[in-house]
């Protein structure tokens, strides 16, 4: 959670309250309608609205967990076939031209398979090595997909298009904004309501930035049969970016 506060030089006293269809706060210093107990007075004239901002944008960045699988009748042999297939889907990572600062070590395994732990009397290992690799150009990830298939991959995970940090950091402060012109216009229209006049913001909270990465699922092939089935392409929806701001605003009748 990314959480600022920044306070005015008149006093605060908050009043929580949610925007829009949530509702909002309005609080006076008229005792007939606060009571003395509150400790209201002149000076806690405050008009409470939380609000949400959201901004979307096309995806910069995109992760796929690419592995390979193998079963055999002991665990030697697992992890001999293992380190033969992953040399060879790590040959053709490099060969897209990824750096290795992209390819980072996923899932190692080597365990007794579902039917020897099912049945007794059979020996089977079954096991599993996946990188994880981020790819810049999401335009390239049919292309990543299709060349991991090709040199062996067989356990292929879901494509995760997010934002990388440079983007998230601007798109963060354009979703604030959004947050901060939602709550001045529901402060606004709370004022016109009660038929008050806003005099200022006094304090102001951010938090909950959220980026909400698109996910998909792949299907692949991996049997000669589908030597010619065309290229993978994925098109991922825009990523959206939101934030919460809370804002205290003094009023006057």
């Amino acid at each position: 959670m990314d959480r600022r506060q920044f306070l005015a030089v008149s006093s605060v006293g908050v009043v929580a309250a949610m925007a829009g269809c949530v509702g909002s706060a309005l609080s006076t210093d008229d005792p007939a309608q606060s009571g003395d107990e509150t400790g209201s007075s002149a000076t806690d004239n405050e008009i409470t609205v939380s609000a949400e901002g959201e901004v979307e944008a096309e995806p910069d960045t995109a992760t796929v967990s690419l592995g390979v699988e193998a079963t055999d009748e002991s665990a030697e042999a697992v992890s001999d076939e293992l380190a033969t297939q992953s040399e060879d889907l790590r040959t053709a990572i490099d060969d897209l031209g990824i750096p290795d600062e992209n390819v980072e070590e996923g899932r190692y395994r080597i365990s007794p398979s579902a039917a020897a732990r099912r049945e007794e009397g059979v020996d089977e290992f079954a096991g599993t090595h996946s990188y994880q690799v981020t790819i810049d150009d999401v335009d390239r990830v049919g292309e990543v997909i299709d060349a991991a298939v090709s040199a062996g991959a067989d356990d292929i995970g879901r494509v995760n298009f997010t934002l990388q940090e440079e983007t998230r950091a601007a798109l963060r402060k354009d979703a604030i904004d959004d947050a901060l012109a939602t709550a001045d216009e529901e402060a606004a229209h709370i004022a016109s309501n009660r038929e008050v006049e806003l005099a200022g913001t006094k304090s102001v909270t951010t938090n909950d930035v959220r980026v909400n990465s698109v996910r998909h699922d792949v299907e692949f092939a991996t049997s000669a049969d589908d030597g010619n089935a065309p290229p993978t392409e994925i098109d991922a929806d825009p990523v959206t970016v939101t934030a919460s701001a809370t804002v205290v605003y003094g009023f006057q009748n």
